[in-house]
């Protein structure tokens, strides 16, 4: 999952970061509210992580400004302030739960698990591909074998591919939702991990097709 984080407070966004991403999410950081609401206006993260208190423009105007347009993505607000106004404000505006600072990183986790599982459409959750079940809740690629070891970008790859339903993605769409937007990682990058889960896919009647210029797709072949 692709998950934007919002936060004025550097230590606490780099420190959400680094849990989100060894759970295996892309991340993309933002620290001033004129700058997010200009990059939720375009761009493509499954959840949001919003602080209240933010320099340039609160929070609270951000998610307006989002539900206003009409996006629908979870928000899970967060905000150092506990008094029941502060939560009614948020959760007035669009937000879909509330988490006051300090927290435990676990309970961050779970309450990302929760509201990823509310957001699925009946089915979404649940796709397949050949023999290949994928989960995109629990995030786990099943066979009819059982569960396969995929290490988490590569899964996080499979999940991209998929979703595109046999069109090409390209390579940045395929480094963003990997490593999040603005990374410092080159796009030959992903021709590494490309390469290690056609290995892995080729077994399973599934071919990962290179479009030379453009990006990758991924399909079953003939059995």
């Amino acid at each position: 999952m692709r998950i934007v984080i919002v936060e004025d407070n550097i230590s606490v966004a780099k420190g959400v970061a680094y849990r989100l991403r060894d759970e295996g999410h892309a991340v993309d950081m933002l620290h001033d509210g004129a700058e997010a609401d200009q990059f939720l206006r375009s761009d493509g993260a499954d959840l949001v992580i919003l602080d209240i208190k933010l320099p340039g423009q609160s929070g609270i105007d951000i998610l307006k400004a989002m539900r206003n347009r009409g996006d629908d993505r979870p928000v899970l607000m967060l905000t150092a302030q506990s008094e029941t106004s502060e939560k009614i404000l948020g959760l007035d505006a669009g937000a879909d739960d509330y988490l006051i600072k300090p927290f435990e990183m676990d309970e961050l986790s779970a309450r990302i698990r929760a509201l990823s599982r509310r957001k699925e459409r009946p089915g979404h959750a649940i796709q397949t591909i050949s023999d290949l079940t994928f989960d995109a809740t629990a995030r786990m690629v099943v066979g009819p074998d059982g569960p396969l070891t995929i290490p988490r970008r590569e899964v996080t790859l499979f999940e991209t591919l998929l979703a595109a339903k046999g069109r090409t993605v390209s390579k940045q769409i395929l480094l963003d939702n990997m490593y999040g937007t603005g990374s410092d990682v080159d796009e030959p990058v992903v021709e590494v991990y490309v390469s290690r889960l056609r290995k892995r896919l080729k077994s399973h009647s599934i071919e990962i097709r290179v479009q030379r210029g453009i990006g990758y797709l991924m399909q079953e072949t003939p059995k």
